[in-house]
């Protein structure tokens, strides 16, 4: 009897959770690929949703039953590197009308497959960051 109680309490926390992220992914966003670096090949690639905020961008992985984002990267200490098409086996999930863009923070290396309007979307957000100057400090 107590293993079945932990069963049904097992079911509906994940019925629960799934319902969550359903919610939450449906809320919107822009259609992405991220990857966390470094991989090799193809690998590592993660289909979700980016959505951004004020200070950082926020990324759902499609098929995770997490509560929060999977991944986010800050906004003040962004840095983009190279831009490339899609190589070799990425071809399999990518086509020619998607950038990989190089991007990293401080807290790691990251790499965003975006069509070309959602590229064109994510460099204006990173381009229309204040710069450390004009931020107030807190306290003052």
């Amino acid at each position: 009897m107590v293993l079945l109680i932990i069963l049904v309490l097992t079911l509906v926390f994940l019925a629960l959770a799934s319902t969550y992220r359903l919610i939450m992914l449906r809320r919107g966003g822009t259609a992405a690929i991220l990857r966390v670096l470094p991989a090799r090949g193809g690998q590592g690639w993660r289909h979700g949703l980016i959505r951004y905020d004020e200070d950082r961008l926020v990324f759902f992985k499609l098929t995770s039953l997490k509560l929060g984002p999977d991944s986010t990267i800050r906004r003040q200490g962004i840095e983009i590197g190279d831009r490339r098409g899609p190589r070799g086996d990425e071809y399999d999930i990518m086509t020619d009308d998607i950038a990989v863009i190089a991007v990293s923070d401080r807290a790691g290396d990251f790499e965003l497959a975006l069509d070309r309007d959602s590229l064109t979307a994510f460099l204006s957000w990173v381009e229309s960051r204040p710069s450390d100057r004009t931020r107030r400090m807190p306290g003052l």
